[in-house]
C-alpha cells in the first residue's frame, strides 16, 4: 500500500505541476490576445518562407514587411542561429506586440547528418535506435537555429509505385504506431525546456499513403472500418505520445479534402483523440482546393478554419481573405481565436515568449553538428537497416585479399548517398561506397572501379528527376563503352559488386514512378556482367521496394542498402566485409511485377482463396504470376542461419481479463553470430467482420552466439485480439485464432487458441 500511495502522490504531483503550468499559459495568451487586433490574430495563422531551402513551388514574397506588420507567425525555409536571429530580432523589436515567430524545417531523416531514409530505418525494427535518430536529429537542428520539425510522416502505404513511400515506415500498422511513438519522443523529448528538443509535427493527416495509382497527390476513398483499422492508428498513436502538432494532407477523405474536413480535423482529432496542439496545412493545401472543386480562395480559406486549420503554410489564404469572410458572417471571430490560441500556446510552450533567441546558440551550432559521434551513430544506424534479400553460396561477405570489380553509376557518387528529403545534408560530406570499401578493406582488398553505366540514358527522364541538381549525369562516352570498361574490370576480378537503383530524387515527394524496376541501362550493365561467369554482389541504393525478378534469378546476393546517408559508404562496407552481420527486415513486400500492386502481407482472404497448388482456375489468383511477394514483410537473411522450434501456447484458451504465452526457441544454427528479429502474428478465424490472412501483433529482437539457443515468449492478450466493427468499437469476438512466430510473415509456424467467454 505503501508503494501505491507513493505513485499516487507522484500523479497527483505531476498534475498538479501541469495545472499550474498551464493556468499560467492559459492566463499569459488570453492577456496577450486582449491586446491584439484580429489582423494580428490572423497574422499568427500565416506560415511563409522566404526561400533557401524551398519544397515547393511557391515562395512568400514581402516576407520581412508582413513580419513587421506582424501578419506573420511563423517561418520556415532558412537555417542557422545567425540568420534565425535576424527574422526573429524583426519579429520582437519591431512589430507592435513583440511576438516571437517559430522557426521550421523539413527535418525526415536526420538533420546536417543524414541517416538512412524512413523506410531504412524502419527495417531494423529497433525503436531505440529510431528513437534515437530523432533525438540526435533534434539536436543538430535546434543547434541550427530551429524548434519545430515536419515529421514524422506515419501514412500507412501499400503501393511502392508512390515515391513517398521512402518516407515512411512501411505497410504495417503496429509497426508504424511502434515508429510514431519513437520518433515523437526523440524529437520532443519528456519536455520542451530542453534545448535540444524541438516540436514535432506528424504528418499527413489522413490516409495520404493511399494515393490511388500510386500517384502523389492522388484521391483517396476507402471506408470508415479499414481507416480506423489500418490507417489512422499511427497518427493516433503519435497524439497519444504528445505529439505538438498536426499537418494536413493533400488528399480528399470521405469526399471532402483533408484541409477542409470537420470530421477528420475536430471530430475525429480533437474531439475523439483529444488532441491539444495546433493544425498546419500542408504546402499551399489550402489553395490547392479550388482545384478541388470546392471554390474560391475566400471560400476555401473559410472551410479550412471552419474545419480546425489553424495555421496556413505558403498559401495566404487566411492572412487575405479571412476579415472579408468575418464581415460577411462566413467565419466566427471564436474560430479566429481558437486558432490564434493554438499557436500562441506552441510558442509559450516552445519558451520563445521567455526567450524569443533560445535556439540562436552559435556555441551550439560550432559544436553539435556534424559531430564525430553523430557519424558514428549514422554508420551504426545505416548497417542496421540494411536487408540481405539474397546471398547464394555465402559470397557475402566478401573475403580479403581478393580483387573485386566495383561497378555501377551509385559506386561513387556522392550526390545520391543521402536520398530524399535530405534539404540540409551535404553531399559532399557524404561517404561514396568506393571510399567505403577502401577505408574498411585498406590493403586487404584489390579494388578495380568502373562506373560501367548511367543512372539512366533518358535525358528527358533525368531533367525531371534533376529538378534540385543534377543526381542523373549521363556520360560523355557511349552505352557500350562503359559497359566495355566495367566488363574488362569484372574479367580481372574474383568478385563484382554491383552499385545499382534510383537517384535520391526517383523517390519523395511528387516522385511516383510506374515502373519500379531498375532502369534500362542498369539491366543492359547487369546483363554483360552476367555473361562474364563472374559472382555478381548487386548493392541497391533506393526509397522503394523494386521489382527485382531478373536480378534475384540471376545475381548471387543482393543487399538492399536504401539510401543510407552521411556515412553510406562505410555502413555498406561494414556489411559486405562482415564486420556487421546484415539484420534487417523489409516493412514493405517486394512485388515481383507492377501488376501485384497493391501487395502487402495483412490481406484478406476472399471468398476464393487459391492455395498456389493446381491451375487455380474460379479462384483468386493471376494467370502469368504468383499471389505471392518476391521478399515478403519481413524478410531478411542474415550471414548466419536461425532456425524455430514449433511454436507452444501456455493455455489452449484465453478469456477477459486473461493473458497467454505463445513460445518457441530460435537456434542459431549457422556459423555466424547474429541478430534475428522475432515475428509474431495473429489470425482471427471468424469474426462478424472480415480479418486479415494474418497481423503483426509483435517482435523481439534477439542476439544469439553461433550454436546458441534462446527460448522466446509472447504474451497474449484479449487487446491483441480486438478489431474495429461496423459499429466502429474495438472489441474482441470469441472464437478460435491462429498465432504464428517465424523470421518473416511467409516462413512461420503455428499454433491454435480459442478466446472463450
Amino acid at each position: 500500500m505503501i508503494g501505491a500511495c507513493s505513485i499516487a502522490l507522484h500523479i497527483s504531483q505531476a498534475q498538479t505541476k501541469t495545472n499550474t503550468q498551464d493556468a499560467k499559459m492559459n492566463a499569459f495568451v488570453s492577456s496577450l490576445m486582449q491586446k491584439m487586433t484580429v489582423e494580428e490574430k490572423i497574422g499568427q495563422l500565416n506560415l511563409v518562407t522566404p526561400g533557401g531551402t524551398v519544397t515547393g513551388s511557391v515562395v512568400s514574397k514581402d516576407v520581412d514587411s508582413k513580419i513587421r506588420n506582424g501578419q506573420v507567425g511563423s517561418l520556415f525555409g532558412i537555417t542557422g542561429p545567425d540568420k534565425i536571429r535576424k527574422a526573429q530580432e524583426i519579429a520582437v523589436n519591431n512589430s507592435r506586440l513583440h511576438i516571437p515567430l517559430i522557426f521550421g524545417l523539413d527535418v525526415i531523416h536526420g538533420h546536417r547528418t543524414i541517416f538512412p531514409i524512413p523506410l531504412g530505418l524502419s527495417c531494423s525494427w529497433n525503436m531505440d535506435m529510431i528513437e534515437k535518430s530523432a533525438e540526435i536529429a533534434a539536436s543538430e537542428a535546434t543547434a541550427d537555429g530551429l524548434s519545430w520539425v515536419y515529421s514524422p510522416m506515419v501514412d500507412i502505404a501499400r503501393d511502392p509505385r508512390w515515391g513517398r513511400v521512402s518516407e515512411g515506415s512501411g505497410e504495417d500498422t503496429y509497426l508504424g504506431c511502434q515508429v510514431a511513438k519513437a520518433m515523437v519522443k526523440g524529437y520532443q523529448g519528456s519536455s520542451y525546456s530542453d534545448p535540444t528538443k524541438v516540436m514535432a509535427c506528424v504528418k499527413h493527416f489522413a490516409l495520404y499513403g493511399a494515393a490511388e495509382a500510386g500517384r502523389d497527390y492522388n484521391t483517396t476513398d476507402m471506408s470508415r472500418i479499414k481507416m480506423y483499422e489500418y490507417y489512422l492508428p499511427p497518427y493516433k498513436a503519435a497524439v497519444d505520445a504528445g505529439v505538438g502538432s498536426v499537418m494536413s494532407s493533400f488528399n480528399e477523405v470521405d469526399g471532402v479534402p483533408a484541409t477542409a474536413n470537420k470530421w477528420l480535423m475536430t471530430d475525429l482529432l480533437r474531439k475523439q483523440w483529444g488532441f491539444k496542439g495546433f493544425v498546419v496545412t500542408d504546402y499551399t493545401a489550402i489553395n490547392e482546393m479550388i482545384d478541388h472543386g470546392l471554390g474560391d480562395l475566400q471560400r476555401v480559406s473559410a472551410e479550412a478554419l471552419k474545419a480546425g486549420i489553424d495555421m496556413d503554410m505558403v498559401g495566404e489564404g487566411f492572412l487575405t481573405t479571412l476579415q472579408k469572410s468575418l464581415k460577411e458572417g462566413k467565419v466566427t471571430v471564436a474560430q479566429i481565436n481558437a486558432a490564434c490560441k493554438r499557436v500562441l500556446e506552441a510558442k509559450y510552450k516552445l519558451g520563445l515568449f521567455d526567450d524569443p533567441y533560445r535556439y540562436c546558440n552559435e556555441q551550439r551550432f560550432n559544436n553539435a553538428i556534424l559531430t564525430d559521434a553523430n557519424r558514428a551513430a549514422a554508420r551504426e544506424f545505416a548497417a542496421k537497416s540494411m536487408v540481405l534479400l539474397k546471398n547464394n553460396n555465402n559470397v557475402l561477405p566478401l573475403q580479403k585479399g581478393k580483387t573485386i570489380a566495383l561497378v555501377g553509376p551509385l559506386a561513387d557518387n556522392k550526390r545520391n548517398m543521402l536520398g530524399t528529403w535530405s534539404v540540409s545534408g551535404d553531399p559532399e560530406k557524404s561517404i561514396t561506397v568506393l571510399q567505403g570499401l577502401k577505408n574498411v578493406a585498406g590493403s586487404d582488398a584489390n579494388i578495380i572501379y568502373a562506373r560501367g553505366c548511367n543512372i539512366s540514358d533518358d535525358t528527358a527522364f533525368a531533367k525531371k528527376v534533376n529538378a534540385f541538381g543534377k543526381e542523373i549525369e549521363i556520360d560523355t562516352r557511349s552505352p557500350q563503352q562503359m559497359i566495355d570498361e566495367a566488363v574488362v574490370a569484372a574479367s580481372k576480378a574474383d568478385v563484382i559488386v554491383a552499385v545499382l537503383g534510383e537517384a535520391a530524387d526517383m523517390t519523395g515527394e511528387s516522385s511516383s514512378m510506374s515502373d519500379i524496376g531498375l532502369q534500362k541501362s542498369q539491366k543492359a550493365l547487369l546483363d554483360e556482367l552476367k555473361r562474364t561467369g563472374k559472382p555478381i554482389v548487386i548493392v541497391l541504393l533506393n526509397g522503394r521496394p523494386m521489382t527485382l525478378t531478373w536480378e534475384d534469378q540471376n545475381a548471387d546476393a543482393i543487399l538492399d542498402a536504401w539510401f543510407s546517408g552521411t556515412e553510406a559508404g562505410n555502413a555498406i562496407a561494414d556489411v559486405l566485409f562482415g564486420n556487421y552481420n546484415p539484420s534487417g527486415k523489409l516493412t514493405m513486400s517486394f512485388p515481383r511485377n507492377v501488376g501485384q500492386i497493391p501487395i502487402y502481407y495483412n490481406h484478406k482472404n476472399t471468398g476464393r482463396p487459391y492455395s498456389g497448388v493446381g491451375a487455380g482456375k474460379f479462384r483468386s489468383n493471376y494467370l502469368d504470376v504468383s499471389n505471392d511477394p518476391l521478399y515478403p514483410f519481413g524478410f531478411g537473411l542474415s550471414y548466419t542461419s536461425f532456425t524455430y522450434s514449433n511454436v507452444t501456447v501456455s493455455s489452449p484458451t484465453i478469456k477477459q481479463g486473461q493473458k497467454i504465452t505463445a513460445s518457441v526457441t530460435v537456434t542459431n544454427s549457422g556459423k555466424f553470430d547474429g541478430t534475428e528479429t522475432v515475428q509474431l502474428y495473429i489470425r482471427d478465424l471468424v469474426g462478424t467482420v472480415t480479418r486479415p490472412v494474418k497481423e503483426l501483433k509483435g517482435y523481439q529482437q534477439i542476439t544469439l552466439k553461433a550454436g546458441e539457443s534462446r527460448k522466446v515468449d509472447f504474451t497474449i492478450s484479449v487487446d491483441d485480439l480486438k478489431f474495429y466493427n461496423t459499429d466502429l468499437k474495438r472489441v474482441a469476438e470469441p472464437g478460435d485464432f491462429k498465432v504464428f512466430i517465424g523470421t518473416n510473415s511467409r516462413d512461420v509456424k503455428e499454433a491454435d487458441f480459442k478466446l472463450v467467454q
